[in-house]
């Protein structure tokens, strides 16, 4: 089977995402076990004091009086107004407020009633809460009129753990009012309430008050301060309010890509300003859109001509291109029905709070535009999270690409300034609104796999995520670490106590913007959760950027094996700290403890200690990155090392010869290992395929090219000096070059080859060890079509498979797992 709850998991993320991810079980504490949610708002003017609109409880003998202090997510949730409520309907009276990062009540009234409410506090807790009683005690009541909200205490640092609110879509009752031509929220780009909205893309730091946040200056008009004081509604407290009166406002500027500034026309009205964006997308201009973690590039997504603008001009030649659709349907996903197939698990993930990127197979005659995806067969599909979405999408009534608004290599664009001045060649006009973005952070992309929509990238709603470590690994509070990652899909991850917080998506640390993107996430990190690091983690690579600017820093550091990281992370996302666990850890590449290019490894042991037992046998990289950028060069080497004659590639005869020259010298040419490698050379050998222009779209077109089950060859193996047991790949390659199959077929049996190169290497180190656990971890294992069938195969065999479920397989979670590997290695 695969198992998707591990019997002793880590993961608590502050509570529970609707969605897919309900199925999270509570953490108990000490003192109580928390109720279920995750994310964002509560909330009051610091200036206000807000009485419950009851009569209070006649004073009684038997009265009593007791403080509750409660942390996890209870800012910006709608928690204090919600605690005001449930104090008047016990007929309680006391006072809340927000202190540092945490909650505290004061409230007396009868011991069955002040019983009854510490139950419900946790028990009745608004959906996005995630309340944790961390202490109680009883003193001394006094005569107190009614039940209040106070203003905030600390100013300074945060007092207490800290657990940051995150994004939430735009609630269905906001989107009501929105509709609706008698509320004063019509039409309103920015309408939210307690329970949806901005969070941590607004915060400054806590405790979380308007004062805090990115809408500080925006005072609320009559209206909406009557909202935010009265406990009936469901604004009371609730920091990203507003209305066309007082809230953010639209601007639309165009005329950017001539260059003419006489061309350039700037409209402030918001519905002209709505209405001029509609216009400019219907007529197949792109847009840069100000959203809610950053901007999106957005243009028709039916219309070829505007896609091929969109890709020269962004220089994006092949990667696919997010879609966003509109919302309809009863439930919403009707649209996305129309060109892509919809399975449970995707519908779970698009209409969950965390509102990601979904892949899902596209229909025959979909009617995308081809260069949305070009090679492949599915589509990245999102709904509308935020007010200003679905506006734009129900005026079109069609879907938009809405990809990130950055040049390639960059991280995302935030800024209207920086908007206009980087993308100034991209975007033939700019929708922009005055609140400003404090924390950018993309949108998150997951994948079915296997039956579950599993993270590719965490981002908005999904992140930080938020981590707990079992007792044995507990850090002193005085010695938290930091993990830097990975050179891609690069993250960090803050740790402290039993806690760890992973960043959201960074992205390649190859450009100076990235590079300053990281440095900027390191500090707001820290910043936010009140933990500045001792220690630095990083990987193993010292050409990586992580590494470098761990050794630059000054701190103790320590170096951490990049495929020992990945499996660490796989083991305690399932609680496997003790029991021994066969993980594949197939990627790219990652450097290995022998210096050779890792990444088609099986690692035996449990985190902290892990023994070498399978990989495949060595083959160069011949010129390094250029093989990784021009996978022709690794087709050809491969081919020659495999017996066969050169084979037909786009390359010229003095390049071949150059090749021919490194190879047989083996020139720059560290061995490997990797199995993301063996993907590239195959798709080389079967696909019209010169140069990439992302990371792994070799393997994706590949995947996309397999068609039927395929026939799996059974490679041979051989043991090392050093035990390892080496997978032959040289039969495979001469099965790729068989003309007489078509490279469908051929893709197909390259896919079911690796499928039998798992079950071998797995019954061997079961039949050596006793080891029926096993885990699939590294970026390969993004490929739905060898996953779905690795599991099915294995489990048919006996074997209990692990996947990930809450961090991505790839790189992403390579911080988290330096985290587990560094402390598990001191047990």
């Amino acid at each position: 089977m695969v198992s998707d709850e591990g019997a002793c998991r880590i993961w608590w993320a502050s509570g529970v995402r609707s969605g897919e991810d309900s199925s999270v079980r509570r953490i108990a504490t000490t003192s109580v076990d928390a109720a279920p949610s995750e994310t964002a708002q509560d909330e009051k003017d610091p200036d206000k004091t807000v009485p419950i609109e009851t009569a209070p409880a006649e004073p009684t003998p038997n009265q009593e009086a007791r403080r509750w202090v409660l942390s996890g997510v209870v800012q910006g949730v709608g928690f204090r107004p919600f605690v005001q409520r449930l104090a008047s309907r016990l007929g309680l009276a006391g006072e809340v407020r927000n202190r540092g990062g945490a909650v505290v009540i004061e409230a007396q009234g009868s011991a069955e009633r002040l019983a009854t409410f510490e139950h419900a506090l946790l028990g009745e807790a608004p959906r996005l809460a995630s309340p944790r009683i961390t202490c109680r005690e009883t003193i001394e009541a006094a005569r107190m009129p009614s039940f209040v909200i106070r203003p905030s205490d600390g100013e300074e640092e945060p007092a207490g753990p800290v657990h940051l609110p995150l994004d939430t879509p735009v609630c269905p009752a906001c989107l009501a009012e929105m509709r609706d031509p008698e509320d004063r929220h019509y039409r309103y780009p920015f309408t939210h309430c307690d329970q949806c909205g901005p969070r941590y893309s607004v915060i400054e730091r806590l405790p979380y008050d308007r004062a805090r946040t990115g809408l500080k200056a925006f005072p609320l008009c009559p209206a909406c301060q009557t909202e935010y004081d009265d406990p009936q509604s469901r604004r009371c407290h609730a920091q990203s309010i507003g209305c066309p009166r007082c809230g953010p406002r639209l601007t639309f500027i165009e005329g950017f890509v001539e260059g003419v500034a006489e061309d350039e026309r700037t409209l402030t009205e918001p519905e002209e300003a709505l209405a001029a964006a509609v216009a400019a997308l219907d007529a197949g201009r792109v847009v840069a859109v100000k959203g809610v973690g950053g901007y999106h590039l957005m243009v028709d997504a039916g219309r070829a001509a505007a896609v091929a603008t969109l890709r020269e001009r962004k220089h994006r030649p092949h990667k696919p291109l997010a879609v966003m659709f509109p919302w309809r349907g009863e439930d919403g996903l009707d649209a996305v029905r129309e060109h892509a197939r919809v399975d449970p698990a995707a519908a779970a993930a698009l209409l969950s709070d965390e509102r990601p990127i979904v892949l899902v197979p596209l229909r025959p005659g979909h009617g995308l535009a081809d260069g949305i995806a070009p090679g492949l067969d599915e589509v990245g599909a999102l709904l509308p999270y935020a007010p200003l979405h679905h506006l734009l999408l129900e005026a079109l009534g069609r879907p938009l690409v809405a990809t990130s608004a950055n040049l390639a290599g960059e991280p995302l664009v935030t800024d209207p300034e920086v908007a206009e001045a980087r993308l100034a060649r991209v975007a033939d006009a700019f929708l922009h609104h005055d609140r400003p973005i404090l924390q950018g952070i993309d949108d998150g992309v997951r994948r079915p796999i296997a039956g579950r929509a599993r993270p590719l990238r965490l981002g908005r709603g999904g992140a930080p995520l938020e981590l707990e470590l079992p007792d044995r690994l507990t850090l002193p509070a005085s010695q938290p670490l930091l993990a830097v990652g990975a050179h891609q899909k690069a993250t960090i991850c803050l740790a402290w106590e039993r806690r760890l917080v992973l960043s959201p998506h960074i992205g390649d640390l190859s450009s100076l913007a990235a590079q300053r993107a990281f440095d900027r996430q390191v500090t707001t990190l820290s910043r936010l959760y009140g933990v500045h690091p001792e220690r630095l983690l990083h990987d193993a690579h010292p050409g990586y950027h992580g590494s470098r600017w761990a050794g630059e820093s000054g701190l103790p550091r320590q170096a951490i094996v990049h495929h020992h990281a990945h499996a660490a992370a796989l083991c305690a996302e399932h609680g496997r700290f003790q029991e021994p666990t066969l993980v594949f850890t197939w990627d790219g590449t990652g450097l290995g403890p022998d210096g050779s290019l890792w990444g088609g490894e099986a690692l035996l042991g449990r985190p902290g200690h892990w023994r070498h037992v399978a990989s495949f046998a060595p083959f160069a990289l011949p010129g390094g990155e250029a093989a990784i950028r021009e996978p022709w060069r690794l087709a050809v080497t491969l081919c020659w090392q495999s017996g066969l004659a050169t084979p037909d590639v786009p390359a010229s005869g003095d390049e071949l010869g150059l090749l021919r020259g490194i190879w047989e010298r083996r020139l720059n040419a560290t061995p490997c290992s990797a199995a993301g490698r063996l993907f590239d050379a195959a798709a080389a050998l079967l696909l019209p395929m010169r140069r990439v222009s992302h990371e792994a779209e070799a393997a994706m077109r590949l995947e996309a090219l397999a068609n039927g089950d395929g026939q799996g060859l059974e490679l041979p193996h051989h043991r090392d000096p050093d035990g390892v047991l080496r997978c032959d790949w040289r039969p495979l390659i001469r099965h790729l070059t068989d003309a007489r199959l078509a490279p469908s077929r051929r893709a197909a049996d390259f896919h079911a080859t690796l499928v039998r190169v798992l079950r071998h290497q797995a019954e061997v180190a079961r039949a050596t060890s006793g080891v029926t656990t096993l885990g699939l971890t590294g970026g390969v294992f993004q490929n739905r079509r060898l996953t779905e069938a690795a599991v099915a195969t294995l489990t048919g065999d006996g074997f209990t498979v692990l996947l990930h479920e809450r961090l991505p397989c790839n790189d992403a979670a390579i911080s988290v797992g330096q985290v587990i590997e560094a402390l598990a290695c001191n047990e």
